[in-house]
């Protein structure tokens, strides 16, 4: 295990087409922190993230109390699991699925056009469309994950609190206000840390919808899918791996700043 994060370190201090090497020190990161395109893959993928956490977790919450609050335990069950589905779909399977979701004649401008929004955008054909179309694919895939995140927090929370604040007179919509939400901020900083992270380690989804080259006019081009290309097409393995552990710094300060909330949380 140790091996390859080693030589991948070594790597990225020189220059590599797997066969022939010439040391070239800190000149990879160098190009790699004034790259172009490093730095649109990044706004690509930070931008696909934070829309989809921005949807994502609210909307999570507001179904996992609406599960909460039904009465009997098949019908939860039931709803917890169909919820679940897309997050345990292969990503390769879900994208397939989202290439005939977003044609222009598919099934999120039909219902657009249910709504009003009379269109036939191509959402993989625009730029800042394609950005959004995998953003709408992350929502579908990790909503269910929110929902069992913030199901079991709310299962935490003792009744006594409820009957206290309903004895007090507090309304339901108070007694969330005071009693829900301040026990949710934990779960929700934790889903937000956790979908940084895993949301700069996308690549799957971004191949699938955007092709090779992050189509169109390389909207779809993520942090990984830079290193793949740089490494796996251009056989520029050092740029690579040069990039790869600068990713590696950004994940390593939000993992720090989860450590760091979680003792708060839990003081």
């Amino acid at each position: 295990m140790a091996y390859p994060i080693v030589e991948s370190f070594r790597l990225s201090f020189f220059k590599s087409n797997g066969t022939i090497e010439s040391f070239r020190g800190l000149a990879n990161y160098r190009y790699i922190l004034g790259n172009r395109e490093f730095g649109l893959s990044i706004f690509n993928t930070s931008f696909i993230t934070f829309f989809q956490l921005l949807a994502a977790i609210p909307l999570g919450f507001l179904i996992a109390l609406i599960i909460n609050g039904i009465n009997g335990k098949a019908r939860k069950n039931t709803l917890k699991s169909l919820f679940f589905i897309p997050y345990i779909t292969p990503v390769v399977a879900a994208g397939t699925l989202f290439l005939f979701v977003l044609h222009p004649q598919g099934i999120l401008n039909q219902l657009l056009g249910i709504i009003g929004i009379k269109t036939q955008l191509p959402w993989l054909g625009i730029p800042y469309a394609a950005r959004f179309g995998v953003t709408f694919l992350s929502i579908w895939q990790t909503l269910g994950f929110n929902i069992i995140i913030f199901l079991a927090h709310l299962q935490a929370i003792s009744p006594e609190y409820y009957e206290a604040a309903s004895l007090d007179g507090c309304s339901k919509a108070q007694s969330h206000w005071y009693i829900t939400i301040p026990h949710m901020i934990g779960a929700g900083m934790f889903l937000f840390i956790m979908g940084w992270i895993n949301g700069l380690q996308r690549f799957t989804d971004m191949y699938v919808l955007g092709g090779q080259f992050g189509s169109p006019s390389r909207a779809l081009l993520g942090i990984v899918g830079f290193i793949y290309e740089r490494s796996f097409g251009n056989y520029e393995f050092g740029i690579a791996a040069a990039a790869s552990y600068v990713l590696f710094v950004i994940i390593l300060l939000f993992t720090l700043i989860n450590l760091r909330l979680n003792k708060r949380f839990e003081k």
